[in-house]
């Protein structure tokens, strides 16, 4: 297949990341974990994180929130999250069916939430005949592409605490979240409140792995166990661990991130002003959110995959990843100048 702006999870694997997992082919490991690649991650993740962070790697993100979420639930908790988060949207109702966990998703404009839009779920504490909301889910990137600054997660965070509820964030974007931002994880997760991160790394050139990050230890309960229980314990992890680290030598899952960002400012460059074309959500990442007229779309995807967002309101989005050329977009951009001018 051709290049196409459906999906980041459309790309390959990342060659880089493909020789970590030959490097980590030798020999025999302990398995499950207590192999020297699975220890080597754990020190880089309280490198970037803090010394109190641990890993567990999983196979891929539904598996990452549900096991992250049920270990710091009980079993009459709710989630406070966004109508268009990928668990609320995405997921085939796994919090639910696979662990019991109520989900109050909340509408947004863009994506975010904030202390405000909290309060309309955060409620009903100590009510028997209602779910308790005592999560608070948050994805950055968020599913509109958007970013939340540092400032913007410590105001919700500090929010949830107040309630006595326990902030996870959805980080299957992480990377392009840390490389638009230009900050370290820790200062928009650790140091600004987020007690647990659904940690990816499929999207930005790994094989199928993914890890859930504990920041803090004393709101988690049973997660050994439990990511047992829910299928997601790899008997030969150093082969998932292998893919995380490889991310973070040389900078290669930064600079991945940061190209595939490049490359959606540069789409959106592209085409911004061009007739019948608008947007409904700001380039922040490596997503353009667009909107036009569908007969238009349907054209252009005779051409280039991508999906629809919003069929109602002529929404749909158009991602980049890690491999994106500049000439894809170049190329992309024209066709879709192009099919508007018919």
């Amino acid at each position: 297949m051709d290049r196409t702006f459906a999906s980041d999870n459309y790309a390959g694997v990342h060659p880089e990341v493909l020789a970590a997992i030959a490097a980590a082919n030798t020999g025999h490991e302990i398995s499950y974990g207590e192999d020297v690649v699975t220890e080597r991650l754990q020190h880089v993740m309280r490198e970037h994180f803090g010394e109190r962070a641990e890993a567990f790697p999983v196979f891929n993100g539904t598996g990452a929130n549900v096991v992250a979420l049920t270990s710091v639930l009980p079993r009459w908790g709710a989630i406070v999250t966004t109508t268009t988060s990928h668990m609320h949207t995405d997921e085939g109702g796994a919090p639910e069916k696979t662990a019991g966990l109520k989900l109050f998703p909340v509408p947004t404009p863009d994506g975010k939430l904030t202390p405000e839009l909290l309060e309309t779920e955060a409620f009903g504490f100590g009510d028997e005949h209602r779910a308790q909301p005592l999560a608070l889910s948050i994805a950055q990137t968020t599913e509109l592409g958007t970013l939340y600054r540092p400032e913007e997660i410590r105001a919700i965070a500090d929010a949830a605490h107040g309630h006595g509820m326990i902030v996870h964030l959805d980080g299957a974007r992480i990377w392009n979240a840390a490389a638009a931002l230009d900050l370290p994880f820790r200062a928009f997760t650790t140091e600004v409140g987020v007690d647990i991160v659904s940690f990816g790394a499929t999207k930005n050139g790994a094989l199928g792995a993914e890890a859930i990050v504990v920041l803090n230890p004393d709101a988690v309960d049973g997660i050994v166990f439990l990511r047992k229980t829910a299928m997601q314990l790899a008997s030969k992890m150093r082969f998932l661990s292998a893919q995380i680290l490889a991310l973070f030598e040389d900078g290669l899952g930064l600079r991945s991130a940061a190209h595939a960002n490049a490359m959606a400012s540069r789409l959106r460059a592209a085409i911004e002003g061009v007739p019948g074309l608008g947007f409904s959500q700001a380039t922040e990442a490596n997503a353009v959110f667009a909107v036009l007229d569908n007969a238009v779309a349907d054209r252009i995807r005779d051409r280039y995959r991508f999906y629809d967002w919003d069929r109602a309101n002529g929404q749909v989005r158009w991602m980049t990843a890690f491999d994106t050329t500049e000439a894809d977009v170049d190329a992309f951009a024209a066709a879709i100048r192009e099919e508007l001018a018919r």
